[in-house]
């Protein structure tokens, strides 16, 4: 039998999806699973996507343009402006999902062998992306003691060499849920324009900031202007994950002509996805102020949960969804697992996502999780009674 790739060989399983078959198990014996452990929001859309989508009368359902709906990207580039964000229709190429604008960046901006620098955890399927580039990813840890703060200038510095291409952020981030300051985006810029580096900034969470700071893209940084490729998505701000629309935005026209070669050859982003996210962009401004409050009260919620459970540890998350929370455990993927094969407390167990797998590092994150607060306030607080008696029960508990 022939065998397969080295590319498939070093794709990493997902940390967030490949306990999903226990997870499985778990529900075909009757126990009822928290899930924890994946950003799929269960606030319903907005009415106006989900309207749109019931009232499609096309007779025919037809590609589109390989960069997306002209009428989607205008309508997107008054989105934009609402956070001083100045950009033209042309600026915007529509992706199946931030996942496809990533992987296009890569494909378009790194030659196998290239290396970008990417600060950890992070999100685990950039690896897989860099991975299908042929790219190396070098990355610079922080620390959940310092809150996941950007690490200092020389961390990177001592990374940076002739093959080092960019360099990559979230914010704010996935999986700690921190916010980058504006001092820390300019130390940034002065990295990409010292080296003239790419700048990757996935930016899909800018509407859950929970802070009084400013949010600062990485289109507001001055000097950097073609430098810059951000990535951006629907699915979170809207609960859309599942029409997978996302957005690849750069004012480099170089870089633009080349991703849109990868666009043509996938031919068209999803035609359904687009009518819905555009038609989504006419949610009323209480419907967003509504997700908001909604994800503040969660916050809330689960970090004081998590921090009254004797030897866990939580910093407070200030965007997105998601925390990065220290547990007093062996090995957070044995842990993860074993909730889901070999515990439960009243018929029912928690699904949370190993930290381990968020880091290049396999001896990192190793007593860390991933939780997302994406469940309702009642549901967060059984979750959390059910972590404290699986903490209590694992045969592999620590004290720190």
């Amino acid at each position: 039998m022939p065998n397969i790739s080295e590319r498939a060989v070093k794709m990493p399983a997902s940390p967030i999806r490949k306990l999903g078959p226990l997870a499985d198990e778990a529900k075909s014996r009757g126990v009822k699973v928290y899930h924890l452990n994946i950003g799929q929001p269960d606030l319903c859309s907005p009415q106006e996507g989900l309207d749109a989508l019931k009232n499609i009368d096309r007779k025919l359902l037809e590609y589109s343009p390989s960069d997306g709906f002209l009428s989607l990207r205008e309508k997107l580039v008054g989105y934009y402006d609402q956070y001083q964000i100045k950009l033209q229709p042309e600026d915007i190429i529509i992706t199946t999902g931030g996942s496809e604008a990533v992987l296009f960046a890569f494909m378009s901006c790194l030659n196998p062998g290239d290396e970008i620098i990417i600060p950890e955890p992070a999100y685990a399927n950039y690896m897989a992306f860099a991975i299908s580039a042929g790219a190396v990813i070098r990355t610079v840890s922080t620390s959940i003691e310092e809150g996941f703060a950007l690490p200092k200038v020389e961390q990177f510095e001592e990374l940076i060499n002739e093959r080092t291409r960019g360099i990559l952020i979230c914010n704010p981030n996935n999986p700690t849920g921190y916010l980058y300051t504006r001092k820390e985006m300019n130390r940034i810029r002065d990295l990409v324009k010292k080296y003239d580096l790419f700048l990757f900034s996935d930016e899909v969470y800018r509407e859950f900031i929970y802070t009084g700071s400013p949010y600062i893209s990485a289109c507001h940084l001055e000097g950097i202007e073609e430098n810059v490729v951000l990535i951006d998505s629907v699915s979170k701000r809207y609960s859309e994950c599942g029409i997978r629309i996302g957005a690849l935005i750069t004012k480099n026209h170089t870089l633009r002509n080349a991703v849109m070669k990868f666009c043509q050859a996938r031919l068209s982003p999803p035609l359904i996805g687009q009518i819905v996210a555009e038609a989504s962009m006419d949610a009323s401004r209480n419907y967003m102020i509504r997700t908001y409050e909604e994800y503040i009260e969660r916050r809330n919620c689960l970090i004081d949960g998590l921090n009254k459970i004797p030897g866990v540890y939580s910093p407070i998350p200030m965007g997105a969804f998601y925390t990065v929370a220290r547990l007093p455990i062996d090995d957070s993927e044995r842990f993860c697992a074993w909730c889901l094969s070999d515990f439960e407390y009243e018929g029912e167990t928690v699904m949370l996502a190993p930290a381990s797998g968020f880091y290049t590092d396999p001896n990192k994150g190793r007593d860390e999780v991933r939780i997302a607060y994406v469940l309702k306030k009642e549901d967060l607080r059984r979750a959390l009674f059910i972590l404290g008696k699986a903490l209590e029960a694992y045969p592999g508990r620590v004290m720190h």
